[in-house]
């Protein structure tokens, strides 16, 4: 039974094709591959690729079901592509503008919740995207695939029902129509095609991919549930007694249990007295009180079951001194550990709470010495299988359970867990997900609910709650769940999940080396990378990869981490290299979509700086599972508090050519900016409300051709002020917003339809900022001094960069702005400006002396031409002062202006001067250069080129 479970789940039943080859069985296909691989794996060149696993041949061919899954890097990825893709063609039309709209997807979905991991995105969620971005077919990659959901959700834009379920019209040829948001009303357009999307899903963690093939497994869940089912009841034969409790015991059943328990192997308690079926068990830690050295049960002294709570004082039961629980120490003691054949030493814990069911009904109890003798003797019984005893990796997550003792992998599981999780992995049913997702059910780490006892003692049986998200942290009150029902639970969880597939290859390797991907050969690419220091995923998945035998190789690992002596900049060099190999593999005009969930400000600059530095151009920045964020939320880094989607494309080849015929000219500038707005959504629309198209936004669009320019290692040939104002003469501005000639009467008709025009939010943060919000405020209201000063000064408040001086809001108007002095003709933003908003001013005359007096003092926007002059003078003056920066020490750089640094590392970068650059760069504190995206770009590029250059 064990081994037709693991080779076909049901769907071995017949001839079957596999990469242009067909084979009289999916056995026959398996053992073919299989035979391959071990050849594979006896090549030294092919486990020294980055990212190869830490396992034996053995471990990794038992994980392994090629060629559509390996426990390794897989060597039939371009044999893939090249059986279910198409090779990239120039001459075809491909125009798919950026998903724009926010996506609000629930995590109620049967698929999502049957295993857990660490972060996942929800398949429906990733759906809308491959249907705004692909055709039935395509080959769609996700690089970071955690548990394989862009795999499920290419599957489900098979599934009409799905497809319908998520707001999508479909016609009886398989048309997809969306309703999209329209001002005025909602419209209903063709978006894709009802089809199987091929993906390709990868992971650097074997326990990762494991989990992303058994979702994309195809495999008949009924059959799997019956032939499982006998192991199941096998299982509860063999280890039934160990979930018995005494039912309201007298003491002559305590005794009699007792001496069960001293003289039986396996002994059965129902022949002492009624017994119960264990639910789930809570242990506390036991302490030593500070003041008598008296052994204090946590569970007897903090829960407050009547209120439902963990008391934060409380009484030692002793001395009766007033205690709390950060002053105790965790009692000790020195067990021998029978995997590791030495005796070890580790805090104490006791069964202390038991929920049971007898009779139908739900029961709860304090654990009686029974209870606790039954522990203990299963405690000091080995397991009659094998089960992974591997050392905790020193990591930034580890530290602490190492120091309470939990120093290897089966310490995190109690003896009654391990026992019969080993007897279901001797069967193989741990290769299998519904038995993967048991593993952090069954562990010392999953917790109680202490706010939810209360209810439980009115009969509603308690609450346990799981794991802590993203630690390796084992509380004072942890849950020791039934496994056995446990079991059956994700059994039936999978049942809803599974469902017959088309072929997703799954592989494990670093996605800074993707090989066996040809170039060019991808349509759509979805990832979900890791952020910094979120989550140490090599730390957290070694529980899940200790059953599995074969490990993460955390080299390769895109983290944050000060065990592992990762930086931020090692982080983002990672990230660029993974980009990189998207850049590579991706279609020239096809599109990127990165989930971003950090709200570092360092880390959102490192992303986005590994974007552009790879070649790809972000287009758009909308929010997933919550509303849609402000200017502020989706532009500015110090303000990123939610999940964001990006969105960013590979150039397609037609402007790539033309870069490389007439290389960094003004032309091809233009030529970036004409392309790039085309890749924009002309609006965006909410409750008959236009959103402001960040994007769009002068200055954000002349950042993006800057980094263009940059990554191609090319001087960029306009300054800020000649592309500002060439702008207004090549496109068409409407509401702060660039547009192309073409896209301005799509604009121009929803903006009619309008309640009002978009509303653009400023976050004030820096000097540039700052300069910007004044130049929104004073093209609207041209203000004296007096009247600007109060709402400026509310601004530059507790957001501002640490490391940033705070400019005097006089320089920053002499240096950026005019101000009317009285003489001469008001000028015509002012004229506009009063005749507008004073009823006593409507029809006069530029000259008139009652307007020129209500004018006199107001600063306002210059036009274009003044605006170049200006801007010229405060080069200058931002030049001169970078000088003194050069001769600075550290102490003298905690304070800086990054409008000083950005105007000296530009100038340094046109004239090669690298050197500047980096010395400067490392005179500046941590938090200027990581939080500063274009400085930041200046840097990795000069380092990039220094390198090159040595």
């Amino acid at each position: 039974m064990t081994e037709q479970l693991k080779m076909d789940g049901g769907t071995n039943g017949g001839p079957v094709e596999c990469l242009g080859m067909t084979f009289p069985s999916d056995d026959a296909r398996r053992e073919h591959f299989l035979k391959l691989l071990a050849e594979k794996l006896k090549e030294p060149e092919f486990r020294a690729q980055e990212g190869f696993p830490e396992g034996s041949d053995d471990a990794i061919l038992a994980l392994s079901d090629p060629p559509f899954y390996t426990a390794c890097p897989n060597p039939w990825l371009g044999d893939f592509v090249r059986s279910y893709g198409t090779q990239y063609n120039p001459d075809e039309v491909y125009s798919r503008g950026p998903f724009a709209a926010d996506v609000n997807e629930g995590r109620n979905d049967a698929i999502y919740n049957a295993h857990s991991y660490h972060t996942k995105v929800p398949p429906r969620a990733i759906v809308r995207y491959l249907l705004n971005y692909t055709q039935p077919g395509d080959v769609v990659f996700d690089g970071f695939c955690g548990t394989g959901m862009t795999g499920a959700a290419a599957q489900l834009c098979a599934d009409r029902s799905v497809v319908q379920s998520l707001g999508y019209r479909v016609d009886e040829k398989g048309t997809i129509y969306a309703q999209e948001s329209d001002v005025g009303g909602r419209v209903w357009k063709e978006v894709s095609k009802l089809g199987a999307r091929r993906a390709i899903v990868n992971d650097l963690s074997p326990a990762a991919t494991f989990i992303s093939y058994n979702y994309n497994r195809d495999c008949d869940p009924d059959y799997f549930s019956r032939s499982v089912e006998p192991l199941l009841a096998q299982a509860e034969e063999k280890f039934g007694w160990m979930f018995q409790t005494l039912h309201q015991p007298e003491s002559g059943e305590i005794e009699a249990a007792t001496a069960i328990l001293g003289s039986e192997e396996n002994p059965d308690l129902s022949s002492a007295g009624t017994c119960g079926r264990i639910n789930y068990i809570v242990w506390s830690d036991m302490f030593v009180c500070p003041e008598c050295a008296g052994d204090i049960i946590f569970w007897d002294v903090a829960v407050d079951r009547e209120n439902g709570k963990v008391l934060d004082q409380f009484q030692c039961p002793h001395c009766d001194s007033d205690l709390g629980k950060r002053n105790l120490e965790p009692k000790m003691e020195t067990s021998h550990d029978s995997a590791l054949s030495t005796d070890v030493k580790h805090r104490v814990q006791l069964p202390a709470f038991i929920s049971y069911t007898y009779g139908g009904r739900r029961y709860e109890k304090q654990a009686d010495s029974v209870d606790i003798a039954l522990a203990k003797k299963i405690a000091g019984s080995k397991p009659e299988h094998w089960y992974p005893a591997f050392p905790l990796k020193k990591g930034d997550k580890t530290g602490e359970p190492i120091k309470l003792g939990i120093t290897h992998t089966h310490h995190f599981y109690t003896g009654r867990s391990l026992t019969i999780l080993s007897f279901y992995r001797s069967h193989g049913l741990t290769h299998w997900a519904p038995f993967s997702a048991l593993t952090p059910r069954a562990t010392r780490m999953h917790r109680i609910a202490a706010s939810r006892l209360g209810g439980a003692k009115k009969g509603e049986g308690g609450a346990t709650v799981g794991v802590i998200n993203g630690t390796l942290y084992v509380p004072s009150l942890s849950v020791e769940m039934n496994v056995m029902d446990q079991a059956r639970d994700r059994l039936k969880a999978y049942s809803k999940a599974w469902f017959r597939k088309s072929p997703t290859i799954v592989t494990t390797q670093s996605s800074t080396a993707l090989d066996g991907i040809p170039d060019a050969s991808i349509d759509y690419v979805f990832i979900d990378p890791p952020f910094g220091s979120n989550l140490m995923y090599s730390e957290l998945n070694s529980l899940w990869e200790g059953w599995l035998k074969v490990f993460t190789a955390d080299d390769a690992e895109a983290i944050e981490n000060k065990t592992q002596g990762k930086q931020l900049d090692d982080y983002r060099r990672l990230m660029a290299r993974c980009f990189g190999e998207v850049f590579r593999i991706l279609k020239p005009g096809r599109w990127a979509t990165i989930e971003f969930s950090n709200t570092q400000a360092s880390v959102w600059n490192s992303i986005q700086n590994a974007i552009q530095e790879a070649g790809l151009v972000v287009a758009n920045v909308s929010a997933l599972n919550k509303k849609q964020g402000s200017f502020n939320a989706v532009t500015n880094p110090t303000s990123v508090k939610q999940d964001l989607i990006i969105s960013a494309y590979k150039p397609n080849g037609g402007l790539e050519e033309r870069f490389r015929r007439a290389g960094a000219t003004t032309d091809t500038a233009w030529d970036f900016v004409q392309n790039h707005l085309k890749q924009l959504p002309v609006t965006r629309a909410k409750g008959g409300v236009l959103d402001y198209v960040t994007e769009r936004d002068p200055r954000i669009l002349f950042d993006r051709m800057i980094a263009w320019f940059i990554r191609h290692n090319a001087l960029v040939p306009l300054s800020s002020q000649e592309f500002q104002s060439d702008l207004q003469q090549r496109f068409v501005l409407r509401d702060g917003m660039v547009f192309l000639p073409e896209q301005v009467a799509e604009y121009d008709r929803k903006r009619a339809q309008s309640a009002q025009a978009p509303q653009m939010e400023l976050f004030v943060s820096d000097e540039r900022s700052a300069i910007d919000w004044l130049t929104d405020f004073l093209r609207k209201r041209p203000s004296t001094y007096q009247e600007v000063h109060p709402e400026f000064t509310t601004l530059v408040g507790a957001g501002w960069k640490k490391h940033e001086e705070k400019p005097e809001l006089s320089a920053l108007l002499e240096d950026n702005f005019l101000r009317f002095d009285g003489n001469g003709d008001v000028p015509s933003q002012i004229h506009s400006y009063l005749s507008t908003n004073f009823k006593d001013l409507r029809g006069l005359e530029k000259e008139d002396p009652r307007l020129k007096a209500k004018a006199k003092d107001r600063w306002y926007v210059p036009d274009p031409n003044k605006a170049k002059d200006l801007e010229q003078k405060r080069e200058r003056s931002l030049l001169k002062e970078f000088e003194a920066y050069k001769t600075a020490n550290k102490r003298q750089l905690k304070e800086s202006r990054l409008e000083v640094l950005r105007a000296g590392f530009k100038t340094a970068w046109a004239a090669k001067d690298y050197k500047t650059i980096i010395g400067i760069a490392e005179k500046l504190p941590d938090e200027t250069l990581q939080e500063d995206e274009k400085l930041l770009l200046w840097y990795d590029q000069a380092l990039t080129r220094t390198e090159a250059d040595a």
